[in-house]
């Protein structure tokens, strides 16, 4: 918990209380694990992976879990979502399963791998409920759009002029839209948006982009702050011999 937090519950009468003044990012990097929630596991938009040998898997297995045992997983890597920053990865197996499973994950790059605690037994004497049969190994993971987000299709609508009061803007640098740009998209890079955004038609709402979507969100909340509608598309973006394709 934070500081305040202590405090808070110094208030409330506890008495044996820690503050990990690291939060998350220093409890992982003591080696210790992070856990999801049963209202993720069950709800979450996420890809729930469960490490176990197809035999155990079919025995008795966690509802939406794909089965890819670990010593399948190294192969597996491009079966992921290519969208590694936005995929929460949830594992469970064997706590050493986990471990080394958990370590080839974010070695791809994904930013929120967290385990079932318990695994499948702590799932199962929790009494949730559990499915049996064979499962398959295919991830079927779709991006949802948050607060402030466009979703691909939307985008690909604005794109394909379908939506007349709504615009492209490109917030890529000079070098990044040598190699290709969407046609009619406005092309202001994120480090002069604040300089220019008087070039704006004020009437139009902004559908904003970059290669993934960090500098697109950076780029709305500028547009909002000047009184403007603006949403960043959070998806990968590559651009070859002036072609752009947009990563699902």
């Amino acid at each position: 918990m934070s500081s305040s937090s202590a405090g808070l519950a110094a208030k409330m009468g506890y008495s044996n209380i820690k503050v990990m003044l690291q939060g998350t990012p220093g409890w992982e990097k003591s080696g210790r694990l992070l856990f999801a929630s049963t209202d993720f596991v069950q709800n979450g938009n996420i890809v729930l992976v469960d490490l176990r040998s197809i035999k155990e898997a079919a025995k008795g297995h966690i509802p939406r879990a794909v089965n890819i045992p670990l010593a399948e997983l190294e192969d597996a890597e491009y079966d992921f979502p290519a969208m590694r920053s936005q995929a929460p990865v949830v594992l469970y197996g064997s706590e050493a399963e986990v471990r080394e499973g958990a370590e080839i994950v974010k070695d791809w790059g994904y930013k929120t791998v967290v385990a079932v605690n318990g695994g499948f037994k702590g799932w199962q004497a929790a009494g949730n409920q559990i499915a049996q049969g064979p499962l398959g190994s295919e991830i079927t993971w779709k991006y949802k759009p948050g607060k402030g987000e466009v979703g691909i299709e939307e985008f690909k609508n604005v794109l394909a002029g379908k939506v007349a009061d709504k615009v492209i803007l490109d917030v890529r640098g000079p070098e990044e839209t040598s190699t290709g740009m969407f046609v009619d998209a406005i092309n202001i890079p994120l480090d002069q948006i604040e300089n220019r955004i008087a070039e704006l038609p004020r009437d139009k709402e902004f559908l904003i982009h970059c290669s993934t979507g960090a500098r697109a969100d950076m780029a709305v909340k500028a547009l909002n702050k000047a009184g403007m509608k603006a949403r960043c598309l959070v998806a990968n973006i590559e651009c070859e011999d002036g072609e752009c394709e947009i990563e699902e």
